[in-house]
């Protein structure tokens, strides 16, 4: 690889660090109110929720947890995999913990059963990203 072609590629390199940056900062985000809300759930609103309501919250929690990972992931892999491929992936995961934990979470302080009746477009979603992510890893 010659120095020109280096400096050719150095915005391009940049931009997919920049994306990288975004991903890792969005599950952060994800993953420090998971901890919150989680913590919240167990110490705080106990005695405040019904049974069936704090497992509908633990369910909640425990899915934004493990994709503020996935989130992690796909900042990790976007600087060398490409960031076009990756994007997807991470609007996907995003669009799964807003609607499906995001659902759940109004559901389980609300009780009105419609806010359940979006969380299966957001088990799509992160049904999405993770099939995505597999034909990412064939791709590459």
């Amino acid at each position: 690889m010659t120095i020109e072609t280096l400096v050719e590629r150095a915005p391009e390199t940049e931009h997919r660090w920049e994306q990288a940056r975004k991903w890792i900062a969005l599950g952060a985000v994800f993953g420090l109110s998971g901890v919150v809300t989680g913590a919240a759930g167990a110490h705080l609103l106990e005695s405040h929720l019904a049974a069936d309501s704090l497992d509908t919250l633990e369910t909640a929690v425990r899915f934004q947890m493990y994709h503020a990972l996935a989130l992690l992931v796909v900042g990790a892999l976007s600087g060398t995999w490409g960031h076009r491929r990756l994007n997807l992936i991470g609007w996907l995961f995003t669009a799964g913990i807003l609607l499906f934990s995001g659902s759940l979470y109004l559901l389980s302080f609300t009780d009105i059963g419609a806010f359940g009746a979006v969380a299966p477009i957001g088990g799509l979603a992160f049904i999405s990203g993770w099939g995505s992510l597999l034909i990412a890893a064939f791709r590459k």
